[in-house]
């Protein structure tokens, strides 16, 4: 395993516990409650979804409740270990990593990836990995980081030389990915930290919401 790919596994094995213990209240009531009601708005209930970074599982579980057919994978072990507490039928998880996933060509009917695209070093071999599990056409959700999200100082290392396991990726560099590898842009949203007034950004362009952003949804259809 390469050293990025490991140091950033080892990171998350050791974060599993803290993320559990706060993953729910944020996909119910925190900075992850936009993104249910962003995938219903778009994607036919009974799909299968690959929730791709799916962490203890708390998203893939209230996705299956919604209605979807759900599989989840992260890279971190301890992770699924808490992820498998939600198994049932519809709902499984597996151990595995985005640029080079365990599934057959176009496994599912859309993918999802909140903030996971930013932990791989190489985020476009990451992106046409989930072009290929994708059916052609299919919805790709994928939730980035943006310029005022906390978890950005996972890279500071890389400015002294040291280890980063963060690449800091910004929302328009994923769109200029999306355009280079013939996705479409079909719905685009933003989280924005709690001191961001609705009043602040109305009006404003993608770029500027983005640049505000605690996390920009983007919602794509595959090239096939």
């Amino acid at each position: 395993m390469e050293d990025w790919a490991k140091a950033a596994q080892e990171k998350w094995e050791g974060n599993a516990g803290s993320w559990h213990s706060r993953s729910e209240e944020m996909w119910l009531t925190g900075s992850r409650k936009q993104i249910l009601p962003f995938v219903e708005k778009h994607v036919k209930k009974a799909s299968h979804i690959g929730d791709l970074g799916c962490g203890d599982g708390a998203g893939s579980h209230l996705l299956r409740q919604a209605g979807y057919e759900v599989t989840g994978m992260d890279f971190s072990n301890n992770m699924i270990d808490l992820a498998k507490r939600y198994e049932e039928e519809d709902l499984r998880f597996v151990q595995g990593d985005l640029t080079s996933m365990p599934f057959h060509d176009h496994a599912f009917n859309g993918v999802m990836a909140i903030n996971s695209i930013e932990w791989v070093e190489d985020p476009l071999k990451a992106l046409k990995e989930v072009e290929r599990v994708v059916a052609p056409g299919g919805y790709i959700v994928i939730g980035l980081l943006g310029p005022t999200a906390h978890p950005r100082e996972n890279a500071f290392p890389r400015l002294t030389g040291g280890k980063a396991v963060c690449n800091t990726m910004m929302p328009w560099e994923l769109v200029k990915l999306s355009n280079e590898l013939g996705w479409e842009a079909v719905d685009e949203e933003w989280v924005f930290k709690k001191g961001v007034k609705g009043d602040v950004v109305t009006g404003l362009d993608h770029e500027l919401k983005q640049a505000l952003s605690f996390m920009t949804l983007f919602m794509f259809t595959s090239s096939g």
